[in-house]
This record gives C-alpha cells, structure tokens and sequence, in this order.
C-alpha cells in the first residue's frame, strides 16, 4: 500500500509550536458575521449562466443554482496560493499556480459543475479564456487574475456560457453580505450548505478584518503545496476550495509563509473519503485597506496574532467541510500523541481516519477499538502494541473514557464507551507513548447515503458522481 500524505519538512516545521501559540492568540480574535467582502474594499458576485448542464454530475446538476462567481479588490492585492499536489491537475491549477507566485493579485473567478481537468490542450486554452475575459472587463493585467474550477472531470467546458457569465458577475460586483452569500452558492456541487467566516483583529491600533468561503463535501482529502508539486521523496498523502480576502496590509513573503502554514493545520488535515482532488485551491487576498502598519514577519506579535487569526478562519472552514462531507452522521477529531515523530503522529491519525472499517463502525455508534489499533498496526506509523492507549470524549474535552490502556481492553462498560461515539461530533483520543510527536486530523463516518450519493447510475448521466 503506498504510503499517503507524508507531510514535507515545511508543513512539519514546528507544530506544536504554532498550535500553542494560535491557542493563546484565540482570545484576541473576534468572531464576526461576514464573508469574503466583509473585509474593506472587497467585491464579490455569484451568477447561474447554466455550466451545471445534464452530465456534469451528481451534486453538479441542480437546475438554475449559481454556478459562477466573482472576487475583486478595489486595489492591487498581496497574493498567496495553495494547490493540489495531486499529479493530475487540472489546467486552473496551472494557471492560478504561477499567477499566485508573484506578489500582487486583484480579481479569483471561479465556476463548478465542470472541473476542466484531464481536458488537455483545450482545457489550458479555456482556463486562459477564462482569465483574459476577467481581465478586459475589470480593467486589470491578465496576471493579476486567478481562476479556479469544480465539478465533473473530463468534460470541455461550455466557453460560451462562462463568458457571458463572467460579464454578467462582473456586472453584479457588490460590497454587501448578499453578494459575498451568492458568491459562496456559485461554487457549490455536493455540497448542501455554503461555507462562509470572518473574524476581526486590531493591529496598531487599527480594525483588520479576515473573511473566507470554501466549498467540499466529496472527493476530499487536502494535500497542498505553494507550487502544487510534491517535494522530492515525499509520496502521495469532489474539489476543495477555498478563498480568504483581507484588508491588512502585509508582505507577500509573510502572507504566502502564513497561508502555508494555516493550510498544513487545517485544510491539510481534512479527510473525508481519502481522496485527493484534481482542482484543490486555497487563494487568499491582502489588499492593505485596514492602514495598518505592514506587517512584515510573523515573529512579531501582530504577526503572530494574524497568523492566528488566519488560521482560525481556515479551521473553520475546513470543520465545515468535514460536517458536510457527503452521507456523513458523524465528526470525529481524531487527536494522536505520543508518536516517534510528528510525521508518525499524522501518519497514524490518517490511517485510523481513512479506515473502511472503522469509519463504518462509527456510522453504527460502535466504538470498536479492534479496527483502530489494526489500522494503527499496518500505518507506517512506528507503533508498540502494548503502549497504545485509545479513548473518547466529547468534542474539546478533556474527561476522557478510554477503551484500550496499554494495548489491552479496559474495564469500562460497553454501553458507557457506545454513549461516548453516539453524539453527531466526539474526540478519538490515541496516545502511542513513545515519543514527543502529536497531530490532530478532522474525519468523519462512512454511511450508506456516501455510496448510495457516488456509485451513480450509467443509464442516467445526471446520476453520475464527480
């Protein structure tokens, strides 16, 4: 079995030194209702021009839904990216990857139901026309436009439709919660709730505010990079966006180091099937509107407290993704600690998350260590049987039933450890005790409704999955 999502020394880098410090940092961020134009001097638009057409998938085909939108800033804007490692990408990827690799940006224009990956030369062509379009009608260099995709791979891309609706969005460009609301819809496919957050800060003395959005309900296991390619020696770990604007001003090496960051605790920490997608993509705007002081490293304490508060809205947003993966009743953070490595602690907690078994066995509320401590024992995680502890609690908790101390079953009552995992979100707690490493990956339960939702029907395209 080939090893997955073996984290690069980059999203390694010192883990439990960056979650203490969000932790502390919490308390001075401020939770606030908006979105991506809740930041000053942003824009959004999100407009149905008919792309979720019959054959576009499951989740993808949902009549007259928006599908099409758009983000501007008023100002150029610090740029930052993150994007599938997957060796198959699709042609936005390749084309937002390298305009997210220069220090400005101004305008995200992204489409779902059609993913325009495997689509070859076309698929490029398409995704430039896409680009070239935002960029005449805004007024901005073609470099200063991204453009992303979700839906069903494979498939040419309706250019006459996106076209017309990039026109139409850019037309519809508003300040308001409402635009930032139908912007969120627009990039939906199986999704069943849009997924939208803000927060606030103040940095010298000035308001900053932080929005996002994100999509993801299948085909979701997250494994980003800056450039989208895996680093050397580090094997492989529906479509995940996500799109984070703010009114800070800050330096593109800060912004790109702390989206890098943010994304290797959250996004990157997601699973909920296990597979990576084609079109993942984390963008984030700066366009510098709050006056504050630039802020040019995160070593400081307004840097820090930034980093944090990013980190927050991308935690946030992934949660919402897992609570929304496809047939998914249940949310399990799975907490390990104790392990050889930081990279064995995630190793672990992967395997456990990604387990057929055991994501059924909590579909059916049966706390069944077993599966566990077996997916534990064929990770490539370095494991002692009779070290491992596991247990449960409520979410965020810190009362903790264990079923397994020291690789052997506890007294604790079966029915007591079955009311642990009934609840729609709990914690699985793994201590390994044998050295210093931890990591937290967000998974969630396998159910009938995720099968029934993706195997489709190849007599009715409309039935086929993403």
């Amino acid at each position: 079995m080939q090893e997955r999502l073996v984290r690069s020394a980059y999203q390694r880098s010192r883990p439990a030194r960056i979650q203490d410090t969000i932790l502390q940092m919490d308390k001075n961020i401020e939770m606030i209702e908006g979105s991506v134009t809740t930041p000053a001097g942003f824009r959004a638009a999100g407009i149905f021009c008919d792309i979720k057409r019959l054959g576009t998938g499951k989740g993808s085909n949902k009549g007259q839904k928006r599908d099409l939108m758009l983000i501007a800033s008023d100002v150029p804007a610090t740029v930052a990216g993150m994007f599938t490692t997957n060796q198959v990408c699709a042609a936005p990827v390749k084309v937002s990857s390298a305009h997210a690799g220069r220090a400005r940006a101004r305008v995200i224009v992204s489409n779902s139901g059609n993913a325009n990956a495997c689509t070859g030369p076309r698929g490029m062509k398409d995704a430039r026309a896409m680009v070239a379009a935002a960029a005449r009608i805004l007024q901005v260099a073609e470099h200063d436009v991204l453009v992303c995709s979700t839906g069903r791979i494979g498939v040419p891309m309706p250019m006459r439709n996106v076209l017309r609706g990039i026109e139409l969005a850019a037309a519809d460009l508003a300040y308001d919660r409402g635009a930032a609301a139908r912007a969120a819809e627009a990039i939906m496919t199986s999704d069943t709730v849009s997924k939208e957050v803000a927060v606030r800060i103040e940095i010298g003395g000035k308001p900053v505010v932080i929005g996002g959005m994100a999509k993801g309900a299948g085909m979701i296991e997250p494994g980003m990079s800056p450039t989208g390619k895996r680093p050397a020696s580090r094997p492989l770990h529906a479509t995940m966006l996500g799109f984070i604007t703010t009114d800070a001003r800050i330096s593109s090496p800060a912004l790109k180091k702390a989206l890098r960051e943010a994304v290797a605790l959250t996004f990157n920490r997601v699973t909920i099937d296990g597979d990576m997608s084609t079109n993942d993509t984390v963008l984030a705007l700066a366009n510098g509107r709050a006056g504050n002081a630039m802020l040019k490293s995160l070593q400081s304490r307004d840097g820090r407290l930034f980093g944090a508060a990013l980190n927050l809205v991308c935690r946030t947003l992934a949660r919402k993704i897992v609570s929304d993966g496809e047939g998914v009743t249940r949310v399990v953070t799975i907490r390990v600690s104790g392990a050889a490595s930081h990279a064995d602690a995630d190793r672990a907690a992967r395997w456990v998350g990604n387990s057929v078994l055991v994501k059924t066995s909590w579909f059916g509320g049966d706390p069944n260590w077993g599966r566990i401590i077996d997916a534990l024992g064929y990770s490539p995680a370095k494991i002692v049987e009779d070290k491992v502890d596991i247990g449960y609690s409520a979410h965020g908790g810190k009362d903790i039933t264990w079923s397994l101390r020291r690789g052997l079953p506890t007294k604790v009552d079966f029915a007591a450890l079955c009311a642990c995992v009934a609840p729609a979100e709990f914690d699985l707690h793994i201590r390994l005790n044998i050295g210093r490493g931890k990591a937290v990956v967000y998974a969630c339960d396998l159910s009938e409704k995720y099968v029934d939702f993706n195997k489709g029907d190849i007599s009715d395209p409309a039935a086929l999955g993403g």
